[in-house]
């Protein structure tokens, strides 16, 4: 009888394994149905991690839940002897026990009389805890009542085992939902949040009276900071302004983080546009006070754009759009005359118009290279691949950053006719590598959202692989999530041809986009790139640990390797291989440098020596920001 109340009970558990049955809710059913099966009068069990207060309590009735609770207040009894030697114990007859002295006496004087206590275990591992079965008189279970009791404790624990690995992939998907919205970095709204308030601003701005302003702010010479104190200084200043900011907004005032060094203020409700500009001066005058970090004293200053929602006319990126360009234009007049703002002016000449009739001859005039950055394997630091960066030299500029360059040319359509020349110029580099030095070296080209949608894409690169005779196998094509939210099914397809052709394909930046869990088990990616807001926050007690815990479990579970971007000091790196990380890129190994430093740097490692940068490949580098090639570690 008891075999086949048994068989009930187990099939019972196995309909919880494709339900979302919580901990709690498996564990009151386990002490439910035991005391129906077995011949106890109470049953009880108690979940346990070490150096915590038990986690999961349940009980078969107020009895067995006073039973529970005292072992763990006297930190003393049979279930906590059975999680500690993960063996069963057996009191037939309480009075006669002489092991828990403390316990004893306080049981006998409740009620109870005899205890059967089983491990909750699974495999090799250490006992999540133990469930206990009382009875109110003395005497033995039969050997078949302790295996049917050893067995639901077995059990039991591989389905808790099972809802706590359901937990944790809620948790890690809340906390990617979470990210979408959010700069990794500083914790303030992204662009995606920022761009659905202000669609939601405008909309109430039609039905009132009163007015919305975007105040675009760019930090001058923000790249001096990070050349001169490294990126975690830069880091640390960013986080700064953020947290000093607020404090001269409204309440009701939207701080976000675009990219870079680049902030955008939503400031609703405005009874005059005079407002803008109060807060405009308080702005300028808070970032002109220095900041005290850790590691440097900075002096800064801020150009800001400010460009005013026109009622029934402003959509949000077009808005966005005007506010950038008052920026650049205040920052052009800030180079010149120190003044810090400049009014957004349709009509008027702007440096980005001179830019982009400039950008589109730089490849016809060889104003365009690229850089190239190693992909080192976190185990031994050997160099398996490179990521294609590019760089644009302006005759009269000089060096213009890609995070200037990259949007650019979105928004001027000339994405397309670059990306095609980045793929182009990658492959012939590589396949003149793989010819000269007879060694496989990969080589990733970043895709952007507007190339990959592109009519004609896949011929592209079909036409490019022939033209250079490039080993697909030896090119990984890096996209990020933007791709699945402009058109789904279309970048299915095309990534499903990419993969045909046998191109690798790698999911960049992950964990500040949509991070949709979905996206993993539908798009056929290789490789998933860990930003690097992620590697900055790594530290003693760093909520970034257990994210890229996670996410490098997820990824090896889903067939997957895991590359970390923005790897920049040992500590990180040695973190990031007991994590599991496979790759890692970054300035810790080396920032992007020409194909001559580049063959010089693996020569060295095949040496045997270890990774050490050609000095001369130590300066000039930009860090970018967008792609196609315009990312670096």
């Amino acid at each position: 009888m008891q075999r086949e109340q048994l068989a009930d009970v187990l099939s019972e558990f196995a309909r919880t394994m494709v339900t979302d049955f919580p901990i709690q809710a498996i564990l009151d059913r386990l002490v439910e149905r035991i005391v129906e099966i077995l011949p106890i009068t109470g049953a009880g069990v108690t979940l346990i991690s070490p150096g915590r207060d038990p986690q999961y309590v349940a009980a078969s009735s107020s009895a067995a839940l006073r039973f529970e609770r005292l072992q763990t207040e006297l930190d003393e009894g049979p279930c906590l002897a059975a999680y500690r030697t993960g063996t069963a114990i057996s009191i037939p007859d309480l009075d006669q026990e002489q092991r828990f002295r403390r316990f004893v006496p306080r049981a006998l004087d409740a009620g109870l009389a005899a205890v059967f206590t089983f491990p909750l275990r699974h495999g090799d591992a250490k006992p999540l805890g133990a469930l206990d079965l009382y009875r109110d008189t003395p005497g033995a279970l039969s050997a078949d009542s302790m295996g049917v009791a050893q067995t639901l404790a077995d059990v039991a624990a591989s389905y808790l085992l099972n809802a706590h690995a359901r937990q944790d992939l809620l948790d890690a998907s809340a906390h990617s939902h979470e990210a979408a919205l959010h700069d990794a970095l500083t914790g303030l709204p992204n662009r995606i949040l920022l761009l659905e308030r202000l669609d939601h601003a405008l909309l109430r701005e039609r039905r009132s009276d009163k007015h919305s302003a975007l105040l675009f702010i760019d930090l001058n010479r923000f790249k001096d900071v990070n050349d001169a104190h490294g990126h975690q200084v830069g880091d640390h200043l960013l986080i700064a302004i953020a947290e000093r900011l607020p404090s001269v907004l409204r309440p009701a005032d939207t701080l976000a983080r675009m990219s870079g060094d680049e902030f955008v203020i939503l400031c609703e409700d405005l009874d005059d546009r005079a407002e803008a500009d109060l807060i405009v001066a308080r702005i300028t005058a808070l970032l002109a006070q220095p900041f005290v970090l850790a590691n440097a004293t900075l002096a800064i200053t801020a150009s800001v754009g400010v460009a005013f929602a026109e009622r029934h006319a402003a959509r949000p990126e077009q808005l966005l759009h005007q506010a950038d360009l008052a920026m650049y234009r205040a920052k052009r007049t800030f180079a010149a005359s120190r003044t810090d703002r400049g009014p957004y002016e349709p009509d008027g000449h702007d440096k980005r118009l001179d830019l982009q009739e400039a950008l589109a001859q730089a490849a016809s005039r060889d104003e365009l290279h690229l850089a190239y950055q190693p992909i080192v394997t976190a185990a031994d630091g050997d160099v398996t691949a490179v990521e294609a960066l590019l760089r644009w030299t302006h005759p009269t500029h000089g060096a213009i950053p890609p995070g200037v360059v990259i949007p650019l040319a979105e928004r001027s359509g000339l994405i397309v006719d670059i990306g095609r020349w980045v793929l182009h110029q990658a492959c012939t580099e590589q396949h003149r590598w793989q010819h000269s030095r007879n060694e496989p070296i990969a080589v990733a080209v970043n895709v952007s959202a507007h190339q990959l949608m592109a009519g004609g894409f896949l011929d592209d690169v079909a036409a490019v692989l022939e033209a250079t005779s490039t080993d697909p196998a030896l090119l990984c094509m890096e996209v990020t999530e933007s791709i699945f939210v402009r058109d789904g099914e279309r970048a299915l397809h095309v990534l499903r041809q990419l993969k045909h052709m046998g191109i690798a394909l790698a999911l960049d930046d992950f964990g500040t986009g949509y991070s949709s869990l979905s996206y993993l088990m539908r798009y056929p990616v290789d490789i998933l790139k860990i930003d690097r807001s992620f590697i900055a926050a790594l530290g003693h007690d760093s909520p970034s640990t257990p994210i890229i815990t996670a996410v490098v479990q997820l990824a090896h579970g889903l067939g997957m390797t895991v590359v970390c971007e923005g790897v920049e000091t040992a500590p990180q790196h040695h973190e990031l291989t007991r994590l599991g990380t496979d790759s890692c890129q970054g300035f810790h190994f080396a920032p992007p440098m020409s194909l001559a430093d580049l063959e010089a740097l693996v020569g060295q490692r095949a040496d045997g020596r270890d990774l050490h940068l050609p000095a001369r490949s130590r300066t000039g580098c930009i860090p970018s920001t967008d792609c196609p090639g315009g990312r670096s570690g």
